[in-house]
């Protein structure tokens, strides 16, 4: 699915995004299904109870507008052939790399695709509002997402107390990548708690190697790894209903539980002993490019590296991705056992602009837990995960895409969507990411780069 595309494709986010979107709730969703008649092609086939009540949609053509191109595009593309032999209908399927752009353009002049795969709660919510256009989800869709999805996902896909969009694939952002070979040869232990990482950090300062390596250069997107720090140790610290009102700006920006997370991941950014392994000191990490940042574990110049898990993708061919191998990563430790196992991440969801009997079928499928089983298996290169509950990680093919999955179906899981795509352009794709790019190139203070994000925030 679309992982590094999603941030760095945000600066056109803010041409279109209005200010400070408050998801609401979860609504019920409670559309009724529509039906095209006749008797549908999968009579009789388990794998297409859900969608036989649609009727025979021989003919009929779904057309989906997407961020997801080449060559990732084929594996969504595969996993549509049970929705095709299940209906009749088949997919016409669009890819863009102008998605975020275009789309709110194209639904405002009448152009509006039948399905968009939205990245951002926020331009979901735009889209609602601004447009009018967004058909609430069916019964089949919301009862699908109760049953395969958790409650904050569905409340991603919900506007001022209406159910619009099911989510689609899945990211974590929680990870520290690290090399097992390295960690076993030394005798180090993949630490459960911050207070154990930390002393396993000044363990390995203390051999000569630089715990910690990073980069957060990326174009005109450089500093939104940073944002991925400060919102993980927010949750960690103070909890996923502070971290609510942070994002929804219902408490200030540079509140001082945000200033205590940010210190205390400057306790290991911005500290010489600890970083940059493999590329020099604490203003290195400015010029380091995010897709090189973790590369110098390969070659023991580093241990750590806190990145998400669509960076299994920038490791070099040949690199043996697993838990005993050259690398993988463990979940980001907690700060705070009160708050339970935070897990912070980013998706899809799928907003339709019209309920034809076709297209609310093909929402149905793309929100059951045969499509993600499908997908799973359509992906023999691995790099996509879902957070439905029905998916079995045994289809899935690369370790990091299956503890992904556990990470996400984890009971004890409390997801968060990441917090600078749903807070508004100026800041989210804004001041954030230029205020934590000078946290660090420049040594900006704490207190002034949040101070200076919350002067940003729009005043209505």
């Amino acid at each position: 699915m679309r992982r590094i595309n999603t941030r760095r494709s945000l600066s056109a986010l803010a041409l279109v995004a209005t200010a400070g979107f408050v998801l609401a709730a979860c609504g019920g969703g409670g559309n009724g299904s529509s039906s095209a008649g006749g008797k549908s092609p999968g009579e009789g086939k388990p794998e297409c109870a859900q969608l036989t009540k649609y009727g025979n949609l021989t003919g009929k053509k779904v057309h989906v507008y997407t961020s997801i191109v080449a060559p990732e595009d084929q594996s969504q593309k595969d996993s549509y052939k049970v929705f095709t032999t299940c209906t009749g209908a088949t997919v016409q399927y669009e890819g863009s790399k102008e998605f975020e752009a275009q789309l709110v353009v194209r639904v405002k002049s009448g152009n509006a695709p039948d399905i968009a795969y939205v990245p951002q709660p926020g331009l979901l919510a735009t889209l609602v509002k601004q447009t009018g256009k967004v058909a609430e989800a069916p019964k089949d869709v919301s009862d699908n997402v109760d049953k395969w999805f958790g409650k904050d996902w569905k409340a991603y896909g919900t506007v001022d107390g209406k159910f619009y969009a099911a989510p689609l694939g899945a990211n974590v952002k929680s990870f520290v990548w690290y090399s097992p070979k390295m960690f076993a040869k030394n005798g180090w232990t993949v630490p459960q708690t911050w207070d154990e990482m930390m002393q396993l950090t000044d363990k390995i300062a203390a051999t000569g190697i630089k715990p910690w390596c990073a980069g957060i250069s990326s174009g005109d997107a450089t500093g939104w790894p940073l944002t991925d720090w400060l919102e993980d140790t927010i949750l960690r610290d103070a909890g996923a209903d502070f971290y609510n009102q942070w994002v929804a700006h219902d408490v200030p920006f540079n509140d001082p539980k945000v200033a205590e997370a940010l210190d205390r991941d400057g306790a290991i950014l911005k500290n010489p002993k600890y970083v940059n392994g493999g590329y020099g000191d604490v203003k290195s990490i400015a010029t380091t490019t995010f897709q090189d940042g973790g590369l110098p574990i390969l070659k023991g110049q580093c241990a750590m590296h806190r990145q998400a898990s669509f960076y299994a993708a920038n490791w070099p061919k040949g690199t043996d991705v697993s838990e005993n191998g050259d690398a993988f990563a463990f979940y980001l430790p907690v700060t705070n056992q009160d708050n339970g196992k935070p897990v912070l991440g980013g998706g899809e969801f799928v907003t339709a602009f019209n309920k034809r009997p076709e297209v609310q079928a093909f929402q149905t499928y793309l929100s059951s837990d045969t499509w993600a089983n499908e997908k799973a298996k359509d992906t023999p290169g691995g790099g996509w995960v879902s957070a439905n509950k029905g998916l079995d990680p045994n289809n899935l093919v690369s370790p990091i895409d299956k503890l992904s999955a556990e990470t996400l179906q984890d009971p004890n899981a409390v997801f968060r969507f990441d917090g600078s795509d749903q807070m508004p352009g100026e800041v989210g794709s804004g001041s954030f990411w230029k205020e934590m790019t000078a946290w660090i190139a420049t040594g900006e203070s704490t207190k002034d780069a949040l101070d200076k994000i919350e002067a940003s925030w729009p005043k209505s």
